[in-house]
């Protein structure tokens, strides 16, 4: 491109620039006018509406209460005969996991702690070394050193036998999706729902049909964790270099030889990450299916927080994180393990030595356990607990910073959250549509407009506005407090390599603490307000803006910084004119994921007292009110597809006006 062709680009961007936020003036001066003059203006009226949660309700009621297949015939059945014997069904391996990791068979003892912690350390050893061998042992060895054993076993059962079912599925819709535009055309949006709703707005459906308890609680855990599985295997498969494809034909492969033998084989690596996004998703939703029947952690930790035991539950919130450590390390080194060629020349013992140690362990330690009963069962006495250490330390700040939190607390929600949450619920809503339609039209043209102008008149049309203004006011704010704080950490932390590994070590922590858990601090210093909620959300949402402005920043090339150095760039000048236009697409992205972390969490916050979609869903859920769930959950979804589609339609402009597609 020429200077001249530059320069001619440059006006007529700004040209554009320029006639956007004219005609976004006059749509913020039209609505405001038009308020004044037009009742419907200032308030959509509620005969407009449309009864859409009655509907689902009616629908759902029907279904379970009235429809019936073969009636009158021997072999009659309802839908739910269906959903409880697939849940009988299901039963079955659950029961077994968790015989074999702490209930015992019979009369038997389960698998003593100490055979477990050993077989952990000798796979970790298999998969990458002695140092994800002491990782992955030491995090178990935890586990049965600070008293949380049983627990952890029941937790660990429910995930070992939900994580294959939810890889088998993920698996072939990741397949089917790759083969057919079709099907991708199909899923992709319904994956966009399942993941931008929060998972107690589909949990009420669940109980609905399925009831309570551990599977219905593995049934709203796959929901949640196999679309991830299901977009890590379409692009792995998608992505398969065409040479690997054209060697494959070339050798004579069928379809199935192609798919199986070439194909997946090639695309590992991506699938494993999806298999490691499959158990890190079904391990954050433990807490939350707690609330339907899932015994365990979960259990114990919403137990403990609702008797205000913080000390306990941050034990056994560690106990949750401890074990999402050991289970990514597990699957991320295989990830990254060579493939193994064996000489099958070699005796089978040779060729398999991890196992023939393993057995030979798993004997010894049984019969060890048997001659001294500490090796099976720890005991109590010679358990740690940290529990005191927290509830001191929570009395000592409520003691000594009450009086300094609370004038803070004061000062920002009067002062700051109070005028900007009536500043959001004065919007005319012809208003608000209209900029969320002109957005999406400068983004992503037509088409863009049309879409997020449907989803955002969504909730207005079902009666729902004002709470999803609210949340709007308190996602909008929490997310630009993230973005102010995670951006300078991640800029720091892209400038040192040691500095990195620490922050992304503390943000894989973060990440994989349980959501619930971001309420006892805020509950203890801030008590019940909009400030409570928000610092919640801030505290569960601030990892991805960190992380992705690290690795924006540290993605850059090498060769464009020495570049910018030898023109004479300062580094000042070097981050704002260089660095940062090259990271933006990865620092958006960033502020996607934050928004969707911080969705994720209104259900969650609306457990301390906001007024917002998030209290939609728990009113239904305490009623059992499947429309009314499922109708604030859409609305929710529906946010986050909006900032979705935009933010990606921007950083694709971006990263093509950079050459880096």
């Amino acid at each position: 491109m020429t200077k001249l062709e530059r320069t001619q680009e440059q006006q007529d961007y700004r040209q554009r620039a320029l006639l956007h936020l004219g005609v976004a003036a006059f749509i913020i001066i039209a609505g405001m006018l038009a308020k004044g003059q037009f009742a419907w203006v200032a308030k959509y009226p509620r005969k407009w509406t449309i009864p859409l949660k009655n509907w689902i309700a009616d629908f759902f009621e029907k279904l379970v209460y009235e429809t019936k297949f073969f009636e009158g015939k021997a072999y009659e059945f309802v839908p739910t005969d269906v959903t409880r014997g697939f849940v009988s069904v299901m039963e079955y391996p659950l029961s077994f996991a968790e015989n074999l990791f702490f209930k015992g068979f019979q009369d038997g003892a389960p698998m003593p702690w100490i055979t477990f912690v050993g077989l952990a350390f000798i796979l970790g050893h298999w998969v990458a070394g002695w140092r994800v061998s002491l990782i992955v042992g030491g995090a178990f060895l935890y586990l049965a050193l600070f008293s949380v054993w049983q627990p952890s076993m029941d937790t660990f059962s429910l995930v070992i036998i939900t994580v294959p079912f939810v890889f088998i599925i993920g698996l072939f819709l990741g397949i089917w999706i790759s083969k057919s535009q079709r099907a991708e055309a199909v899923f992709t949006p319904m994956f966009d729902l399942m993941q931008s709703m929060p998972p107690f707005a589909y949990m009420v459906p669940i109980v609905v049909m399925y009831g309570i308890g551990d599977v219905p609680a593995m049934i709203a855990t796959a929901v949640f964790a196999i679309p991830p599985v299901a977009r890590c295997v379409a692009l792995g498969l998608k992505t398969v270099p065409d040479n690997v494809v054209e060697a494959g034909k070339m050798m004579g492969a069928s379809d199935r030889q192609m798919l199986w033998q070439v194909l997946v084989p090639t695309a590992r690596k991506t699938i494993v990450v999806g298999l490691n996004q499959g158990i890190m998703q079904t391990l954050a939703m433990v807490v939350l299916a707690s609330t339907i029947g899932a015994s365990g952690l979960g259990s114990k930790l919403l137990n403990s927080l609702q008797k205000l035991n913080l000390g306990e539950a941050l034990e056994q919130g560690l106990a949750i994180v401890v074990i999402a450590v050991a289970l990514d390390r597990i699957s991320a080194a295989y990830a990254a393990r060579p493939p193994e060629y064996i000489d099958k020349s070699l005796s089978w013992v040779k060729r398999h030595p991890y196992l023939v140690i393993a057995g030979m362990f798993t004997i010894v330690s049984i019969l060890l356990s048997f001659m001294f009963p500490a090796l099976r069962v720890l005991p109590d006495e010679m358990t740690v607990t940290t529990a005191p250490m927290w509830n001191a330390g929570i009395d000592w700040v409520n003691a000594n910073l009450y009086e300094s939190v609370q004038g803070f607390r004061n000062f920002v929600l009067i002062d700051v959250l109070i005028p900007i949450k009536t500043f959001f619920l004065a919007i005319p809503w012809p208003t608000f549509v209209g900029l969320i339609a002109l957005l999406g039209y400068r983004m992503g043209g037509w088409k863009l407009a049309l879409i997020v102008t449907l989803l955002i008149l969504f909730p207005l049309t079902v009666g729902l506005w004002k709470q999803t203004m609210i949340t709007v006011y308190m996602i909008g704010t929490a997310s630009l407090v993230c973005i102010i704080l995670g951006f300078p950490i991640g800029l720091l932390a892209s400038k040192s390599e040691r500095a990195s590994r620490v922050v992304i070590l503390m943000c894989d922590f973060f990440q994989t603490f349980p959501s619930f858990i971001y309420l006892i601090p805020v509950i203890m210093l801030f008590k019940v307000s909009d400030i409570s909620a928000i610092i919640a959300v801030l505290a569960f949402a601030l990892v991805p803006m960190i992380r992705y402005t690290n690795l924006g920043l540290r993605n850059v090339p090498e060769g464009t910084r020495e570049a910018a150095v030898q023109l004479g760039a300062s580094p000042w000048q070097r981050l704002i004119k260089v660095e940062l236009p090259i990271a933006l697409p990865e620092i958006m992205l960033g502020i996607n994921q934050v928004i969707f972390m911080a969705l994720f969490m209104v259900a969650i916050t609306a457990l301390i007292g906001t007024q917002d979609l998030g209290n939609e869903i728990n009113r239904a859920k305490s009623g059992n009110h499947t429309g009314k769930a499922l109708v604030a959950g859409f609305c929710i979804a529906f946010l986050g597809i909006i900032a979705d589609r935009i933010i990606t339609a921007w950083t694709r402009e971006r990263k093509s006006k950079l050459g880096l597609t």
